[in-house]
């Protein structure tokens, strides 16, 4: 069964950085693309960034460019993301999700990541 565990989230002042990570267990993890998406009240769920299975090729959403790194350590099955300058309008849930290839074909698109962990909160107070 595949577990993908956050931690990491919290309560930051505008202008912070917090750092998210991912813990995946139940599948060869190396061999999948990896992503975060985030969803806020009353919002759809949106991507925000991706990796494929070695690390070489990474996708950000134009909100978060600039602001956001996504990484992955395939020894020790994490994937992170550090997130700086951080902005009121990024306070939302944040998923971690194993996409169902080694390179995404489409990040943004949902259906295309078929294992989701449970969601860390991260609230950016102004």
């Amino acid at each position: 069964q595949v577990k993908l565990v956050e931690s990491g989230g919290g309560l930051v002042q505008a202008g912070g950085s917090l750092r998210l990570s991912c813990a995946a267990s139940g599948r060869t993890y190396s061999r999948y693309a990896m992503g975060w998406f985030r969803q806020a009240p009353g919002k759809e769920r949106e991507f925000v960034a991706a990796i494929s299975w070695n690390g070489g090729s990474t996708y950000y959403a134009d909100s978060v460019k600039g602001r956001f790194t996504i990484s992955r350590d395939n020894a020790k099955n994490t994937v992170n993301l550090q997130m700086n300058s951080l902005k009121p309008e990024d306070t939302a849930v944040y998923y971690c999700a194993s996409n169902s290839y080694a390179t995404p074909i489409r990040p943004g698109w949902v259906p295309e990541w078929d294992y989701w962990g449970q969601g860390t909160q991260v609230t950016v107070s102004s």
